[in-house]
């Protein structure tokens, strides 16, 4: 087991990183930007370093500064958390040449998922559904109006480097393909580096279902079942809840066993999920996050398996001790991701929390690193922390989430409190029945 992991990351993650390392008897290094300097994660980690000034890119993507922390303090392990350098493979890479321990998947596996291409073409190869869409990048726009044919109309223009919503551009005819074409490559290189775009069939109206899976260096692969991420603006996730409802289980029986023999195929190891579109009873693979989502909690409320823990264990090279058929998936879980944004803006809403009370009772989880006095800092992500509740069905899960919701109180900031308190209300939301348009359409009714 490792003896010191470097956290490199911020918030709320960061913390729950700390509290698994101190549950395996684990020291912590927090690393922080000078604006960071207050922060709960370097309050609660044994030592802090700082690496930089306060945006993210003279800090907590400043890699050299992040290896430097590392030599100085002695840590033989990074945890990179989520977002960041989580799916940077050029970041494990190095890593591995400097003999520091990448708490995640293989360099080899970041790199191929992240470019959805190449993704694709890996998939492709496995039994598990893709969407379909054209074999490899766009090369120009006679090679792009043959492909939309050939798939038909409507399509979506991906940025192969892509995520967030960035550099997608959904057209339905060929009208205007050429403009939403140029666009996309302008956003992609804008955002990623890299203008490679690629095309899929538009799926008018799906669900977002994603499965986690979870492998060891000994070829050892689970799953923990299946989170429904619908419910989302601009591609975002807002409140997601495992297990999926309303979905076609032997569908779901046999996209699982594809995932499986997949994971085990390519050799995959450490915590990933398998991110599909659901729609007319099937499923349909769009990518693969290599890293730890910001939705675990949900997974972790029904399987009661601690996802942070065993990847530091995986890492370490300690083999899973568990079996599929030791997984249990007990009753219905939900989270909230609360912002600092306006609940109808969505404008971000840095400044000093005044006030800070957070619910608590039974089946009540909050993954935070917010408190009273605390700033919220505009060089970084919105959110401020996660509200999980669990209970023996969904019903329940929803009378909690509504208890708990009105229990939270945050005062001195604009946030997303009120927009999840009218959303789990609706009939759509009670009755699952949303797909990852329907907030948008909801919040357009508001306006």
């Amino acid at each position: 087991m490792f003896k010191k992991v470097l956290i490199a990351n911020r918030g709320e993650i960061a913390v729950r990183i700390i509290r698994s390392c101190q549950e395996l008897g684990i020291n912590t290094v927090a690393i922080h930007s000078k604006a960071d300097e207050d922060a709960m994660h370097v309050k609660m980690a044994n030592e802090s370093i700082c690496i930089g000034n306060n945006s993210a890119k003279e800090s907590y993507l400043n890699i050299p500064a992040i290896i430097t922390a590392t030599e100085l303090t002695g840590a033989d392990a990074i945890h990179p958390g989520y977002g960041f350098l989580s799916e940077n493979y050029r970041f494990a890479n190095i890593l591995e040449e400097h003999d520091i321990a990448f708490i995640g998947p293989k360099p080899k596996h970041i790199e191929v998922m992240g470019d959805k291409i190449k993704a694709r073409e890996t998939i492709s190869k496995t039994g598990i559904p893709l969407v379909p869409g054209s074999d490899g990048s766009i090369i120009n726009l006679n090679n792009l109006k043959k492909t939309a044919l050939k798939i038909g109309y409507p399509i979506i223009i991906k940025a192969a480097s892509g995520g967030g919503g960035k550099g997608m551009k959904v057209v339905y005819t060929e009208d205007n393909l050429k403009e939403q074409f140029e666009l996309a490559k302008v956003e992609a290189k804008a955002n990623f580096g890299n203008d490679e775009v690629y095309i899929e069939k538009f799926l008018e109206n799906p669900k977002h279902i994603e499965f986690q899976v979870f492998a060891d260096k000994h070829g050892n692969v689970i799953h923990l079942g299946e989170r429904d991420c619908s419910m989302q603006r601009r591609h975002q996730k807002i409140i997601e809840e495992a297990p999926a409802h309303n979905i076609n289980i032997l569908e779901k029986k046999k996209v699982l066993k594809s995932i499986i023999s997949a994971m085990k195929k390519i050799g995959y190891v450490g915590a990933g999920t398998v991110e599909m579109l659901y729609e007319n009873g099937k499923f349909y693979f769009i990518e693969m996050n290599t890293r730890l989502q910001v939705e675990h909690p949900v997974t972790e409320m029904v399987t009661g398996f601690d996802i942070v823990s065993e990847q530091i264990k995986v890492a370490s090279g300690q083999k899973l001790k568990i079996k599929q058929e030791d997984i249990s998936f007990l009753g219905h879980s939900i989270e909230c991701r609360i912002n600092a944004e306006n609940s109808k803006t969505f404008l971000p809403s840095p400044g000093v929390i005044s006030a800070y009370h957070t619910p608590g009772g039974p089946g009540v989880r909050i993954d935070s690193a917010a408190f009273e006095k605390y700033k919220v800092l505009p060089y970084y992500d919105s959110l401020i922390g996660k509200l999980i509740v669990h209970a023996d069905n969904r019903d329940l899960a929803i009378a909690r989430m509504k208890r708990a919701l009105n229990e939270f109180i945050i005062e001195g900031i604009d946030t997303t409190l009120e927009l999840h308190k009218a959303v789990i209300s609706t009939k759509e939301f009670k009755s699952s029945n949303y797909d990852i348009k329907w907030l948008e359409k909801y919040l357009a009714r508001k306006q």
